[in-house]
């Protein structure tokens, strides 16, 4: 009786670890392994780059679950966010996104900017739209759209198209760690499954650290 117990439990065990096993994101499936790794900012943090849109209605729903993860792993973790100009309907929203950072207004209304939009049909990617809309949520109008219109917010969606180019970005949301491994909710299956995959991720580009 006691070695049919101990067969069982082993079973189990086997069955357990089994599961496990399969449970890790898998190179070439969840994720990609990029090949060679891209350079990375010098730092204890490892770095995270999100590549999405306010147009994406999949960031959208990615943006709660990114939001809850970065309470955990915000000390570990450097996020940069690069907003998407491809196609070119996105263009009006990445020159948004570094408006709002150069006038300082991106902490307050970066999730604002995704839920009247979606949620609340604002259509802020039209510029007059979204211009009306931060007037009326306290913004200084001319200075955003001085900002929107600015030499420095150009030159930094070109560079954010340069980067969608050095990482051969397909579609957002996508994850860049440490320019080591990509992910994206379509690889991962999901958005929670993308999340999960980003977080592993950022380990196995802690231990790829930790043996130089």
């Amino acid at each position: 009786m006691k070695t049919l117990f101990a067969k069982a439990c082993w079973l189990i065990l086997l069955a357990a670890a089994s599961a496990a096993l399969q449970a890790q994101p898998v190179a070439g499936r969840e994720y990609l392994v990029l090949d060679p790794p891209r350079p990375v900012a010098l730092g204890e943090r490892i770095e995270v780059i999100e590549f999405f849109s306010y147009a994406c209605p999949f960031c959208y729903e990615a943006e709660p679950h990114i939001t809850r993860w970065l309470m955990k792993r915000a000390a570990e973790v450097e996020l940069k966010r690069v907003p998407s100009a491809l196609p070119a309907a996105w263009l009006p929203f990445a020159r948004a996104y570094y408006a709002l950072e150069a006038t300082g207004l991106l902490e307050r209304l970066h999730w604002p900017v995704f839920d009247n939009h979606h949620f609340d049909g604002k259509r802020l990617n039209n510029e007059k739209n979204l211009i009306d809309w931060l007037s009326a949520n306290g913004a200084d109008a001319v200075v955003f759209k001085q900002a929107f219109d600015s030499p420095e917010v150009r030159a930094k969606v070109e560079a954010a198209r340069a980067m969608l180019d050095t990482y051969n970005i397909q579609g957002v949301p996508t994850f860049v760690i440490d320019g080591r491994y990509a992910t994206s909710s379509r690889l991962a299956g999901g958005i929670p499954e993308m999340m999960v995959v980003v977080d592993h991720l950022v380990g196995l580009a802690r231990a790829a650290r930790a043996k130089k």
